[in-house]
């Protein structure tokens, strides 16, 4: 079924969810994992040709990932799982999201059969906005040039964008996903235009009506991308709230056997309500050194205290409102 969140653009789950009448559109076409700069800037032109021709504007994605489908074992973390990114799709104020499952018939489909079927046939496309290296139909046959030739065989309109450089960095997906795994949470930042968040939950759940009255939370395993090992200064949001805190990634060393885990300590921290379904989203804001294995758990304490203190002084220095 199809939905709509905070009044922002419905999302189709599949081609048959599309209305017959949907179309005309001026779409744009692609994975957009993290919904960067470089995607946000295309969207934005695709909202306002539309608006110029009176019709709807629509990005289209997939689920999942391609590479999850075609090479499982090598394909790599998200930044944003599928909720987070039709959270940030939904931002940039396109009418629509069509999400496409990314399955058999959709692989082996060629590229001139998907603009006529699908871009033409059901969606009845007027224009399409692209990066340069903008790739689609089976074993990615088709480019920029073909999607071009397309366009002028069968009177769509191609806009091609070039890519977004900050800071000298040119923005992409598998850039951005290096930094995070590097854990260059500023770069990261750069790329997104945002810091690196995304939505989490408690390790085991509180119950209903429960408060949380300890500073210190463990996160529940999350599927998606995280940054390095290590110590970052970070911000939690608990429902309405947003604290600043220290958060450790890892495999926690300095305890043998212990395993992985992300735990958050709360730095301006106070009793606050919380219960299995209190929303929690965290961002990485800075990372404050590599994971350590310590000779004794009184050495990590005393690290603990260093790297508060750090943190500290960054929330000090710098003022990052949550996202």
């Amino acid at each position: 079924m199809n939905d709509r969140a905070d009044g922002k653009g419905t999302v189709y789950r599949s081609l048959s969810e599309v209305p017959p009448n949907f179309g005309p559109v001026v779409a744009a076409i692609g994975n957009f994992d993290g919904v960067h700069r470089g995607h946000r800037e295309i969207l934005t032109s695709v909202v306002a040709d539309a608006r110029t021709r009176g019709i709807r504007s629509l990005a289209i994605t997939f689920d999942p990932h391609p590479e999850q489908f075609l090479r499982p074992d090598s394909a790599p973390g998200l930044l944003t799982l599928m909720p987070e990114r039709l959270r940030l799709l939904r931002a940039t104020g396109v009418d629509a999201v069509l999400v496409l499952p990314f399955e058999a018939s959709l692989a082996n489909m060629r590229a001139r059969e998907f603009v006529q079927s699908v871009l033409l046939g059901l969606l009845k496309m007027r224009a399409v906005h692209e990066g340069g290296n903008f790739r689609f139909g089976r074993r990615a046959e088709a480019g920029i040039p073909e999607l071009q030739e397309f366009g002028a065989e069968f009177g769509f309109d191609v806009h091609l964008h070039r890519s977004v450089r900050v800071h000298g960095l040119e923005i992409s997906s598998s850039a951005t996903r290096k930094l995070v795994a590097a854990g260059e949470m500023q770069r990261t930042r750069w790329m997104l235009g945002r810091p690196f968040a995304f939505p989490c939950a408690q390790a085991r759940g509180r119950g209903v009506g429960t408060r949380l009255l300890v500073p210190t939370v463990n996160l529940a395993p999350y599927a998606g991308l995280l940054p390095a090992f290590g110590v970052y200064a970070t911000h939690l949001t608990i429902g309405e709230r947003c604290f600043q805190a220290v958060t450790n990634a890892g495999n926690r060393p300095t305890f043998e056997g212990v395993g992985f885990g992300v735990e958050t300590h709360i730095l301006n921290f106070d009793p606050i309500e919380i219960t299995d379904e209190t929303p929690l989203r965290l961002e990485f804001l800075l990372r404050l050194r590599p994971e350590i294995a310590w000779p004794s758990p009184e050495a990590l304490k005393a690290q603990i205290l260093k790297d508060v203190a750090r943190a500290k002084r960054y929330f000090h220095l710098v003022d990052l409102l949550c996202v």
